[in-house]
């Protein structure tokens, strides 16, 4: 993938982050940890001219305020941009405000239960492996390109009933959507209409003939009042499930490889007492949380002491609220058996993440398949990783040496 930066129009360099905030700006994407401190030791919330206007809760307690207020708060935009035309091509339920949140959400719940993923478990796996046997006999890889970012896209393929060897489309759109479309609106259209149009095919061939998959699963779903949901809200929460469960995942199995790349301390723990992963599959997702959600102020409003006016956005910054010191001690430390985790990697309130468990089990496969046959790594100097921009964080390029497989 390009490099997004090049491909956008240049925002002028942030000079003082507490008043004038932009999460595009190229320190951000590259480490936003000491400027989260320095606008929380500020302010629980902060707020920018740019993106049309534009609040930062900084804090745990005022991120987790927003979040569950949907009175003040809609959830009709989540992704700051430059410009904001109507909103379009929804995606329910993650762009649903009450009532019609609740329904949107329960016909995805089935698909993604605990049990649902026991069952997934022994494909993932299999991507896993069939993934690192391409490049072990190498001595080295870009996990990124090579194996973070297809485990997600393979697995969503799978669920979806549609062909693995599409995936590369489906990482242009979300690179379209979710990075280059903030600041180009041309870009954002494009990723949007192709997936529809993708996904419209879909949906005709079922009715011609039906499959298990998930998308016939949404297709025999039925609404509150019984009634087949629209070919549209099918594919808004196809388009849903494809951007929220490809990009993010990819970015935190990426996160933590790169932290377990530089910190042989965890990896060699790790690979010693194995029943560890539970507990630092949740402490990665806490430090390096992937997902920066948005919200449209719909009505004025006080939080944490902050006023916030309507016509604003809201970067809903889960990360940031995982390194609050006050919700978490040593909020900048990976201590991976941390007994006390309550993070808010997934979201708070009534939009916390759908496919949690689905995450979680890729994240813990993919972390157990790699360290059981490449136990020994570390960044190659040689190389740089790279970060994405926007409003979903992880390694792009993540370039690793290691041991040639015997």
């Amino acid at each position: 993938m390009s490099d997004s930066a090049s491909a956008m129009p240049e925002h002028p360099p942030v000079t003082d982050w507490v008043h004038d905030f932009d999460h595009t700006d190229p320190r951000w994407t590259e480490n936003p940890f000491p400027i989260w401190d320095e606008l929380r030791a500020e302010c629980p919330v902060v707020h920018t001219d740019r993106f049309l206007g534009c609040y930062l809760p900084t804090t745990y307690e005022a991120v987790k305020e927003i979040a569950y207020d949907t009175e003040h708060f809609s959830s009709r935009r989540v992704i700051v941009r430059d410009v904001r035309p109507e909103p379009t091509g929804n995606a329910p339920p993650i762009t649903s405000d009450p009532p019609a949140h609740k329904p949107a959400k329960q016909v995805l719940l089935p698909p993604f239960t605990p049990d649902a993923m026991k069952k997934l478990e022994p494909r993932v796996r299999a991507i896993c492996n069939e993934l690192i046997d391409e490049f072990i006999d190498e001595g080295q890889c870009d996990a990124a390109a090579r194996y973070t970012k297809h485990i997600p896209v393979r697995t969503i393929a799978h669920m979806l009933g549609i062909p693995q060897k599409d995936s590369d489309l489906f990482i242009k759109w979300i690179h379209e959507i979710l990075e280059l479309g903030i600041k180009d609106d041309d870009a954002l259209m494009r990723g949007v209409h192709a997936m529809a149009e993708y996904f419209a095919g879909h949906i005709e061939r079922r009715k011609q003939h039906p499959t298990d998959d998930l998308i016939s699963t949404l297709m025999n779903a039925r609404d509150k009042d019984g009634q087949p949901l629209s070919d549209l809200h099918v594919q808004g929460s196809l388009r849903l499930l494809l951007i929220a469960g490809i990009d993010t995942t990819w970015s935190a199995i990426g996160a933590s490889l790169w932290h377990l790349a530089k910190t042989p301390a965890d990896r060699t723990r790790l690979i010693a007492e194995p029943g560890l992963m539970p507990s630092a599959v949740e402490e990665l997702l806490r430090a390096y949380a992937p997902v920066t959600m948005a919200r449209e102020v719909v009505k004025e409003t006080v939080i944490c002491g902050c006023p916030i006016k309507p016509g604003n956005m809201v970067l809903l910054s889960f990360p940031a609220a995982n390194r609050d010191p006050a919700m978490f001690p040593d909020a900048d430390k990976v201590v991976i058996d941390r007994k006390e985790n309550r993070h808010a990697a997934f979201g708070l309130g009534i939009h916390r993440c759908v496919g949690s468990n689905l995450a979680r089990m890729e994240m813990t496969v993919a972390l157990e398949e790699w360290l059981k046959r490449i136990p020994d790594f570390r960044l190659d100097p040689a190389g740089k990783v790279t970060w994405s921009e926007g409003t979903v964080r992880g390694p792009r390029q993540l370039p690793m040496l290691f041991a040639k497989a015997a």
